[in-house]
């Protein structure tokens, strides 16, 4: 680890491993750094690769193999992409470092050696970034390396957007993406009747894999109306595959006999020590309720609200950020995938969520201008068909964003007691009493005086609705300005003590 590779690749997802294979046949030295124990990232998470080679063999291998892709969009893509990394690592020109986060990246620092190369825009030796890592939740060991590189491609990848709803804190709530990797990770149903709800096509995959695992999903709740589509025809026709997609899962839905409810939110989920019933309400376009609650039994709430995208580490280097159309801060690129940081690309859903399709090509694209940066050729052809697909990826998304918006009026569902900030506890009506009481106006101020995103998940899931309830209380809507304090942390991972002093002896 101590000669600094030419570029780290952060995230082994659609876009972080599709950079890495592009990087490392462009004739880069490349390091991969990946929170989890195997490529694919959450769109192409499957069972343990490991456990599955150990326990069969011949014929039952391929059966788990094919059990694995179903369900999955671009599996093929994903096999692809495994096996040019397999091939690239046995050939030494890419070093895969599973199971390890990065709590923290600085540089440049002074350069150390012919891999510190140019960087965008600068000349040769000007030095080279430093990633911390430690190993993730249930990865073995303490303490990880230190990874130096002349360039760095973030692809760290988003997670699950929540909003707070009354009850959303019992046992038996979990986020979609949380159900959906129960399934694919662990090939586990996480109960036997769901409710499914909150926004966006995300939905549908989860609620057809619930029913493929033998649960019985009582409905799929989506708080806007699927014509929204209709605003932006060309947007919606940018990507055709999708539009197979969204007739496989309506097929499904039918086939299933999953009731599929629109302009409909869950409104409170109920129960003493555990979920036992949701009630839905119908909505109008801005999310306000109308009408009688209708209660629905169910043992397993899947709520979701589309991803929010992890930044920390762009924003620990200083890259400038903007507002995308479905209200996520991210990560301002041009149009080769560079951040405002000399020297650090962005790919994936931290430059705005699209997908994985588009991902891959960012990953792609981003690689080729590192390699460009540092002296390598690159095929203009290629560049130019990844920027056109790119363009027609975004185009797709933004009309996807402006169909399923979340709703302006949701902070209307909420009583004094909803918790918005689970780790700390801290209700709905104690930040109303900060802003009405105390004076605080914005969610920096919020966080101060209420605690909220001060816990373990330091505001990855209360951080957006926060900013948002802050933004509804002072009568406006939320802005970049209010995401981006609660973005914005010292370390991107939980690190022990231990590591944290022994970062300070090093630099003494």
């Amino acid at each position: 680890m101590s000669r600094p590779y030419d570029v780290a690749v952060v995230g082994a997802g659609p876009a972080g491993l599709s950079a890495a294979v592009q990087a490392a046949a462009s004739g880069l030295r490349v390091a991969l750094i990946d929170a989890a124990a195997q490529p694919g990232g959450q769109y192409w998470r499957h069972y343990d690769e490991r456990r599955a080679r150990s326990s069969a063999g011949g014929a039952a291998a391929g059966r788990r193999a094919r059990a694995d892709g179903a369900g999955h969009h671009g599996w093929g893509v994903f096999t692809a992409l495994r096996g040019r990394l397999r091939s690239l690592r046995a050939a030494g020109l890419v070093d895969y470092l599973p199971g390890l986060q990065v709590y923290l990246a600085t540089g440049p620092g002074p350069a150390t050696g012919p891999s510190a190369r140019a960087r965008s825009g600068a000349g040769p030796g000007t030095g080279v970034f430093t990633l911390r890592t430690t190993p993730s939740a249930g990865t073995p060991g303490a303490g990880g390396p230190a990874v130096t590189a002349a360039a760095l491609i973030l692809c760290p990848g988003g997670y699950d957007r929540q909003l707070p709803v009354p009850g959303w804190d019992l046992p038996g709530v979990l986020t979609a993406g949380g159900a959906q990797a129960l399934l694919k990770g662990h090939r586990t149903a996480a109960g036997r009747r769901a409710v499914v709800g909150g926004t966006g096509p995300f939905l549908l995959p989860v609620a057809t894999g619930l029913a493929r695992a033998g649960t019985d999903v009582a409905a799929v709740v989506e708080a806007n109306a699927t014509l929204g589509w209709l605003r932006d025809p060309a947007g919606a026709l940018s990507a055709p595959a999708k539009g197979v997609e969204a007739l496989q899962y309506a097929a499904l839905l039918a086939r299933h006999r999953i009731p599929y409810r629109t302009r409909t939110v869950i409104s409170e989920i109920v129960g003493e020590d555990r979920v036992e019933a949701v009630r839905i309400t119908r909505v109008d376009r801005d999310g306000r309720p109308h009408g009688p609650a209708e209660e629905i039994r169910a043992d397993l709430v899947a709520l979701g609200w589309g991803f929010t995208p992890s930044i920390e580490l762009p924003l620990m280097l200083g890259a400038a950020t903007r507002e995308d159309v479905d209200g996520s801060l991210v990560v301002s690129v041009d149009a080769a995938q560079r951040s405002s940081v000399p020297g650090v690309w962005v790919a994936g859903e931290a430059t705005g969520v699209g997908g994985a399709a588009l991902a891959v090509q960012e990953g792609r694209l981003s690689a080729l201008g590192v390699a460009r940066a540092l002296g390598r050729p690159a095929d203009p052809a290629h560049v130019v068909r990844l920027r056109a697909a790119i363009v027609r990826g975004r185009r797709f998304a933004a009309a996807m964003h402006r169909t399923y918006p979340v709703p302006r009026a949701w902070t209307g569902w909420l009583r004094d007691s909803t918790l918005v900030c689970r780790c700390e506890e801290v209700s709905y009506g104690e930040l109303r009493a900060a802003h009405d009481e105390l004076g605080a106006a914005d969610p920096r101020t919020l966080k101060m005086l209420a605690r909220p995103g001060m816990g373990w998940c330091q505001g990855r899931v209360c951080g957006f609705a926060t900013a948002g309830i802050a933004a509804c209380l002072a009568g406006r809507d939320a802005t970049a300005d209010d995401l981006r304090p609660m973005a914005t942390r010292p370390l991107a991972a939980p690190v022990t003590l231990g590591e944290l002093a022994a970062l300070a002896d090093e630099e003494e």
